[in-house]
């Protein structure tokens, strides 16, 4: 979908149809003004009538019959505020969009990046709706062999954008449209079956994006992951039949300053292992890589954003299976770096995976540490599917991570790392367990990972809530989320300016 950007106003664009906002508690505004005086104060009309209440995300959908040079007007509700704020803007392009693309429609126009409230600064608005219509357009059905939905849109202008700022609009704009992009890509991989997106083929997915990018790719197989002694990995990776892959790829920008490092979780599938999950939904598992599929997508972004900085990503990439050769609750395993842990619960896998990750991070020279996990139902339990859980070590890098999900539209909330909650930890004949109880289970999660950074800066993403959505809505099909993705782009963005 091309984006363009343009001073024009909405009574001089001519197209399939334009979007508008309208809030329930203000009166209409700008381009939504500018339509009901067009129309004859239909818009008005509607609202008055109930016809259109402005509730958020819902969209009318206004032919013009001449009196315009739009073909339609699309009116979409920002809710209660009487500015819309960052998420309902882009709850609202996204919804607006795909009902538009689904109505046949394949050039559109926007206002709405001129509705956010009070505080919000006009190239935020501006990026929230150009990724939220790349958002609302993904359609999900990468394995269907027949489809009823019109092609995608073609265009996107953003109206009224004056002279002065169009330059910058056009980064932004560039900008928006890889992350949004980006983001749809981490859903595509997530929603693919475990039956396809196998450790080995998102290994080759890293390779790819690496050939097209110039991104350095590594891959390392499971001889080179025994030399290294990443036992942890290693124990989970046994039950199955598929090899382990570690998977490394290397953004390198500037000389000198920090070396990021973003590590994604990779389970291309979970059973639990011997301590097996209800079977009910246990096909939803293929979704345990959305941690590595954020990660991904984020590298394939930077690296075409080109941005002035070093950051490496490390995803282990295996399954949870299982077999004789599962391991077992009761075992023992050592880590990378030497710690000892004790296997309570074989379905804690993932903080194992990222144990060795966070260790080889460290060997590899990291300065800064943030990893995305689908991590602990508990999160669930804590946090439902509205917001990602953040725990870390650094306030600096924990509040950068915040202000880019905010931003992004990903929210997010931060846990304590209190040091009472290690105490759970504790293990009779091991460094440590892998599990602490059900109290404060998220929490314990990312207590056990901290064992694995010392001192160095690092944030812990616990997505196990946020990145798969269950019902359809109107700005996003059911699936993948792509949680994460657009965050980690936002941060990599903020570190290439020198800055947390």
């Amino acid at each position: 979908m091309r984006v363009e950007i343009t001073k024009d106003t909405l009574g001089q664009y001519q197209g399939d149809a334009a979007v508008v906002g309208v809030c329930k508690k203000a009166p209409l505004w700008g381009a939504a003004a500018e339509a009901d005086a067009s129309l004859d104060g239909l818009l008005s009309k509607l609202i008055e009538s109930g016809e259109i209440r402005a509730k958020e995300s819902e969209v009318t959908i206004l032919h013009t019959h001449g009196k315009m040079p739009v073909a339609r007007i699309a009116v979409v509700g920002l809710g209660d505020a009487p500015g819309a704020d960052l998420f309902s803007t882009r709850r609202a392009m996204g919804a607006a969009a795909s009902l538009l693309r689904n109505r046949g429609c394949r050039r559109i126009a926007t206002t709405l990046h001129q509705s956010a409230g009070v505080g919000a600064r006009w190239e935020h608005s501006l990026r929230a709706v150009i990724e939220a219509a790349h958002v609302g357009l993904y359609r999900g059905d990468e394995c269907k062999t027949e489809t009823e939905l019109p092609d995608d849109l073609e265009e996107l202008t953003l109206l009224g954008v004056p002279e002065e700022d169009a330059e910058i609009a056009q980064r932004v704009a560039r900008s928006a449209r890889i992350a949004g992009e980006a983001t749809n890509y981490a859903r595509r991989l997530v929603n693919l079956p475990a039956n396809q997106i196998t450790p080995s083929r998102l290994a080759q997915e890293a390779v790819d994006i690496g050939t097209r990018t110039g991104l350095e790719v590594q891959i390392l197989e499971p001889p080179q992951l025994h030399q290294l002694g990443m036992g942890a990995f290693l124990a989970v990776a046994q039950g199955s039949e598929e090899p382990a892959r570690m998977i490394l790829l290397r953004h390198r920008g500037k000389e000198g300053g920090p070396n990021t490092a973003f590590i994604g979780k990779g389970l291309t599938f979970d059973s639990g292992g011997i301590s097996l999950k209800p079977p009910t939904d246990m096909h939803v598992m293929k979704s345990d890589m959305a941690g590595a599929a954020a990660v991904l997508a984020a590298l394939s972004a930077v690296a075409e954003l080109k941005l002035d900085l070093n950051l490496m990503a490390l995803i282990p990439a295996t399954e949870n299976l299982p077999s004789g050769k599962a391991y077992k609750p009761g075992d023992v395993v050592k880590a990378l770096n030497g710690k000892t842990i004790e296997i309570i619960n074989t379905d804690a896998e993932g903080r194992l995976l990222l144990a060795d990750a966070l260790a080889y991070a460290l060997q590899l020279g990291a300065t800064h540490l943030v990893d995305v996990a689908t991590l602990t139902g508990a999160c669930v339990i804590a946090l439902g599917h509205v917001a990602t859980g953040v725990m870390g070590n650094d306030n600096e890098l924990v509040e950068a991570v915040l202000d880019a999900g905010e931003r992004e539209g990903e929210r997010m909330w931060r846990l304590p790392l209190f040091p009472e909650y290690r105490k759970q930890l504790k293990s009779n004949i091991a460094d440590v367990k892998n599990v602490g109880g059900r109290p404060a289970g998220t929490i314990t999660g990312g207590w056990f990972l901290r064992e694995f950074v010392g001192d160095t800066s690092w944030v812990h993403l616990d997505i196990a809530g946020t990145s798969w959505a269950e019902k359809a809505e109107p700005h996003q099909v059911s699936g993948a989320t792509g949680a994460a993705t657009r965050t980690l782009i936002a941060l990599a963005e903020r570190l290439s300016g020198g800055s947390l």
